[in-house]
């Protein structure tokens, strides 16, 4: 057998490879995921634009409460966050893309970007 790479099995340079290009985009404070604003995707910049102008927003969800169900996000009382579409290119749908924005609307504590409908987020730093 050669010395090549084997299914189901990770090796160590593979894994040091792969941490390093996932640390370009992604950062990590503390055991929370971070992004920077500029790293997001250009429609995610958008969106968050829109969420700091206000209504009226370009999807009829956007603006409503986001429940947290999947305890993802520090806990907050109902009504705390609120979710934002982040328009996907090709998608005539709303797509899986969003922002939750947590505090006041227009001036949120916090934001966090989820690529895959809420399966993840990480938090966005500005």
């Amino acid at each position: 057998m050669g010395a090549g790479p084997t299914l189901g099995r990770a090796s160590p340079l593979w894994a040091a490879t792969l941490f390093a290009l996932s640390a370009s985009v992604f950062a990590y404070s503390g055991n929370v995921a971070t992004i920077a604003f500029v790293e997001l995707p250009a429609e995610a910049r958008d969106t968050l634009a829109n969420v700091r102008r206000g209504p009226p927003f370009p999807y009829e969800r956007d603006g409503v409460a986001f429940g947290n169900r999947e305890k993802l996000l520090p806990a907050k009382p109902r009504g705390y966050y609120h979710e934002y579409t982040v328009r996907t290119p090709g998608v005539s749908s709303r797509g899986a893309r969003r922002i939750v924005c947590g505090g006041k609307p227009r001036t949120p504590d916090a934001c966090w970007y989820s690529s895959d409908h809420y399966q993840s987020f990480v938090r966005i730093v500005e």
